[in-house]
């Protein structure tokens, strides 16, 4: 999706501030943070919306959520406590849809 901000990142074009990468997922810091800690974790392809996921997206699912659990250690938050949460169109939140 050329015109996507999510996806500008994960390509390179647009350069956040990364706390994590692979293959898959990419993490960068918010630039409207709501807590010490908001990292945003996306997945590398295109997704507009939880509701647009399909059955085989189950082990990406999985993926974001380890990506997860491997930046709060790396945030110092894995002990006492973190939140994750999806957002899913406009009344859930969502404000990029990637």
């Amino acid at each position: 999706m050329s015109d996507c901000l999510f996806c500008k990142m994960a390509h390179g074009e647009i350069k956040p501030d990364v706390v994590y990468e692979d293959d898959t997922v990419l993490g960068f810091r918010d630039i409207n943070p709501q807590a010490p800690v908001h990292v945003l974790l996306i997945p590398k392809r295109h997704i507009s919306t939880l509701n647009d996921l399909e059955a085989e997206d189950g082990a990406l699912i999985g993926k974001l959520y380890l990506a997860a659990k491997r930046v709060a250690a790396q945030e110092g938050v894995a002990e006492g406590g973190y939140r994750t949460l999806f957002n899913c169109n406009g009344d859930g939140g969502q404000e990029v849809f990637h």
